[in-house]
């Protein structure tokens, strides 16, 4: 069962992007038009915004007024000096300076927090071609806001000279580190390091990957066995381009990001790419977005495989694909357990997808633009190359049983998930039941407990040495 709630964001254009943090109580949108928004939910579980990033002229004055000049008074702000005209005449008490929060230029294509163990610290990308951090803070004494929380622009990146197309934050081991992603083919990553002073971060790494890049994904593994990896997916419409998805990893000896692998079969233009959380997981799991949705798994190989001192080399299954959505998929996201995944499409539905117990992946729910469920929507299934050499007739008996716990002597049909139900295909169909009675001696004779009155099928011999 499903329970969805309607929020008026109140954005003037397109939303681009919708954001939660660690603890899913907030929550940031961003929009063409310009601005970035910040939620927060109540204790009754409605949602209300906080804050709200973008032009908006503040002043006391009620007369006219004539925009003089324009310029940068700090890293954060810009002022506009206003001459009010009142009476045909000036005075210097008509003089109004304004302040406003300077936003993005552009449409902002992404939004990201960072982990609460840095604060409430937010990072936007936009089609200016900049990068923005954002942070939280309580006002000061000599504040307006005194005593009331509100966001600051802590500093802008502006190595890209494309749009800037997607922003992540590292999984929180590797300390306060962001990337970035522009339309020119470049991942840019940076560190802050005083993690106290963001208002300081250093470009660290840059890596070409020759094609336009739109997403970018890190593997958030919080094993320390596992190096510092991140998916990069591309947009590029070109038909005879092969592996739109390139995955980096980072090399200790080397102290730069290699390619490590390049899944060859995506080739249409990707829209998002999405780790999924690794719980213990020995490999990984990489969901993508596409004209359809679809899941590989990524697996070590042996080191002996493998050369020493490069990246690892990685054994790449396929084990989804679903084309339900019938149109382009622009999102995935995994839960935190990394065992659903959502996407949307331009069919205007939400999608989930899970993987039973013998991974095959199928879709548990389907939620449409409104909220509303559709009915019928978890028996839609997409292929699964792991069950593709099961015996259909063998699958179906192992659907929704125990997996073989208990032992079931043969004197019934087998039961599915025991240790016989091998053998149904191979035992020759059961005669009609046949009902009779008998008294408790004779019951013994076939039987560990007497029953004065039962019903069984003749007993099929299993061949010697069978079962065993």
């Amino acid at each position: 069962m499903f329970v969805a709630r309607s929020i008026s964001a109140d954005h003037k254009d397109l939303i681009h992007d919708v954001s939660f943090d660690f603890h899913g109580r907030r929550m940031a949108t961003c929009s063409s038009d310009q601005s970035v928004k910040v939620w927060d939910k109540s204790e009754n579980g409605e949602w209300h915004c906080t804050a709200s990033w973008k032009v908006r002229f503040q002043t006391r004055a009620r007369h006219p007024y004539i925009i003089t000049r324009c310029g940068e008074l700090t890293g954060n702000y810009l002022f506009i000096l206003v001459v009010l005209e009142c009476r045909n005449s000036v005075t210097l008490s008509d003089l109004a300076l304004m302040f406003f929060l300077q936003t993005h230029s552009g449409s902002v294509w992404r939004v990201t927090w960072a982990h609460p163990e840095f604060g409430q610290v937010l990072a936007s990308c936009s089609f200016d071609r900049t990068a923005a951090v954002w942070e939280e803070i309580v006002g000061e004494s000599n504040d307006k806001l005194r005593g009331q929380n509100h966001w600051v622009k802590r500093t802008t990146l502006v190595d890209s000279r494309t749009s800037v197309t997607d922003v992540k934050f590292a999984p929180k081991l590797m300390g306060l580190m962001l990337a970035t992603c522009s339309a020119d083919g470049v991942v840019r990553i940076y560190e802050a390091p005083d993690v106290m002073n963001l208002s300081q971060w250093s470009l660290q790494h840059e890596i070409s990957c020759k094609l336009s890049c739109s997403c970018i994904s890190w593997n958030p593994s919080s094993s320390r066995a596992h190096s510092a990896m991140i998916a990069v997916g591309s947009d590029d419409n070109s038909s005879n381009v092969a592996g739109k998805v390139q995955i980096y990893e980072y090399n200790e000896n080397t102290r730069k990001y290699a390619k490590a692998e390049t899944l060859v079969t995506v080739t249409d233009p990707v829209h998002d790419i999405a780790f999924a959380p690794n719980l213990g997981r020995s490999f990984h799991i990489l969901a993508v977005a596409t004209r359809d949705v679809r899941i590989f798994t990524l697996k070590p190989l042996r080191k002996e495989l493998t050369s020493s001192g490069g990246s690892t080399k990685f054994e790449i299954q396929t084990v989804a694909q679903f084309d339900n959505h019938n149109s382009q998929v622009w999102r995935v996201s995994w839960n935190i357990t990394g065992t659903v995944l959502a996407s949307s499409g331009d069919d205007g539905c939400v999608r989930l997808w899970k993987a039973n117990y013998m991974d095959n992946w199928k879709c548990t729910g389907i939620l449409k633009g409104d909220g509303s469920p559709v009915n019928g929507g978890s028996s839609q299934q997409g292929f699964n190359t792991s069950s593709g050499a099961i015996n259909q007739n063998i699958q179906n008996s192992l659907n929704g049983s125990s997996a073989g716990r208990y032992f079931f002597p043969p004197l019934d049909p087998p039961r599915a998930g025991s240790r016989w139900s091998s053998y149904a295909q191979l035992l020759p169909p059961p005669p009609p039941l046949i009902e009779h009675t008998c008294d408790a001696d004779t019951a013994n004779l076939q039987y560990p407990h007497p029953r004065r009155r039962y019903t069984s099928r003749p007993l099929n011999p299993l061949p010697e040495n069978e079962g065993v």
